[in-house]
């Protein structure tokens, strides 16, 4: 009896082995390749040194082989760090140790970077003679695509591309097992390549007006500006007056439409190219964004303070031109110059990126975006869009707070089991991927009864007492 026993344990012990090494072999292999690393490492640091030397003119009898050895050589070698994790471990979103590197949790690496963006932006807007060996060094694309030498804006828009493609590829690579963050990132390299850099090159080479489609009103303040329509308008072969309809057809149309089916996540986080830099090049600092209450009592008192700006100023302009000078003369000129010194250079472009490694990435958006306070109140009070919650399996770990770029406690919400429905939220989704227990859920749905029954603050304090 004793022996059948041992027979039968061994037989089940056998079974159990072989079953263990039919799993393995069907498990894909994982495996580290930290000298491929190290190459686009290398390359990327190489390409560095290349800009530095191109920047002192060095490369200026040949600014192609030069684009290529700087900004060419740093994109190869990001593409190729990133890529080489695609079998370093299985899929899953890794935060380690965001909170004790120097260049993600605000040290002397993330204040370097911070300053050196920070410098970039306000040289490009009032010292582009600084950026001169630069902008030379992409003459060449700019005559291939645009039909016409290089500017300094031709120069951000390139560098501006190629951050988002690469470190969109990072995303990728690091979302690979996320449907929704897949196709989002897939949409907004998509945009920003297509809509906001190669479609305003071919019409300029077309010898039409330089438009982005990809911007409108009031982010690009100017479209509904009278003196920029009537230039459109005047323009030959009628492209111009399609673009004047376009402009006017996507702010008063378009955006309502769409953020009420979609919520304010249909631009924020899938087209608009703000919000693409953010989330590709700035996705390494979105913890930093700031969560307290007082953060989000200035985020309302700025952003729309911003909108009635910028609402005031294109309104000043249409009496002006109405009037023909008359009743305003050069008031209303004052206010646009003063918007676009104040918030179209300083706060959208100076501290909306620079800011990116010590307030996190989404500065501009939070705080200043125009077009951002318009689809929050859109998308809080008239959309079908909110993010549900399971707050029965929320075990209160603050991932979804703290990866929260837009500074939403979001972790407030679950625990009540209340569905998030906030104006500032661009519906990323980040915080339903980096939740281990599926409590959140991105949705589309009835109006009714968004805002649901909540639990009371007592109870939620008992339960974690308990």
């Amino acid at each position: 009896m004793q022996n059948r026993n041992n027979h039968a344990f061994l037989q089940s012990e056998f079974l159990q082995l072989q079953y263990q090494d039919l799993q393995a072999d069907q498990l894909p292999r994982y495996r580290s390749f930290p000298w491929l690393k190290k190459i686009g490492s290398g390359l990327s640091a190489l390409g560095g040194l290349f800009l530095l030397l191109a920047l002192t003119g060095a490369g200026n009898d040949h600014p192609l082989s030069m684009f290529l050895l700087s900004a060419g050589a740093i994109a190869m070698g990001g593409l190729i760090y990133f890529l080489a994790q695609l079998r370093e471990a299985p899929p899953g979103i890794k935060n380690n140790a965001n909170f004790f590197r120097s260049l993600t949790s605000r040290g002397s690496l993330g204040w370097l970077l911070g300053v050196v963006i920070t410098a970039f932006y306000v040289v490009l807007y009032w010292s582009p003679g600084l950026l001169q060996n630069w902008i030379r060094m992409v003459d060449p694309l700019s005559r291939w695509l645009r039909n016409g030498p290089a500017d300094q804006w031709f120069l951000y828009g390139t560098f501006y591309t190629l951050a988002v493609l690469v470190m969109g590829t990072r995303m990728l690579v690091r979302y690979r097992h996320n449907r929704y963050q897949l196709v989002r990132t897939g949409s907004v390299m998509f945009f920003q390549l297509g809509f906001a850099y190669l479609i305003p090159a071919l019409l300029k080479a077309l010898n039409q007006p330089e438009f982005y489609f990809s911007y409108f009103w009031p982010l690009k303040y100017t479209y509904l500006f009278p003196d920029d329509i009537h230039w459109l308008a005047t323009q030959p072969g009628g492209l111009g007056i399609f673009m004047v309809f376009w402009g006017a057809m996507m702010t008063f149309i378009a955006t309502p439409i769409l953020t009420y089916f979609f919520g304010k996540r249909w631009y924020c986080s899938w087209v608009c190219g703000c919000g693409g830099l953010a989330e590709t090049l700035g996705d390494p600092w979105r913890h930093l964004s700031n969560k307290s209450i007082k953060a989000w009592r200035i985020e309302r008192y700025m952003i729309y303070s911003v909108l009635v700006f910028i609402t005031l100023t294109t309104a000043l302009l249409w009496i002006n031109s109405a009037t023909r000078g008359e009743m305003l003369g050069s008031v209303s000129h004052g206010f646009a110059r003063a918007y676009g010194f104040f918030i179209g250079a300083i706060f959208s472009g100076i501290i909306g990126v620079g800011f990116y490694p010590l307030m996190g990435a989404r500065v501009w958006c939070r705080f200043g975006c125009p077009l951002a306070a318009i689809l929050g109140l859109l998308q809080k009070y008239f959309s079908r869009f909110r993010i549900t919650t399971n707050g029965g399996q929320c075990i209160s770990c603050g991932n979804c707070s703290t990866y929260c770029e837009m500074g939403i406690d979001v972790r407030w919400y679950a625990q009540r089991e209340q569905n998030i429905i906030r104006a500032s939220c661009v519906g990323c989704g980040i915080c339903a991927a980096v939740c281990p227990r599926g409590v959140l859920k991105l949705e589309n749905g009835p109006r009714e009864d968004r805002f649901n029954v909540v639990k009371a603050d007592e109870w939620v304090e008992s339960q974690a007492i308990s």
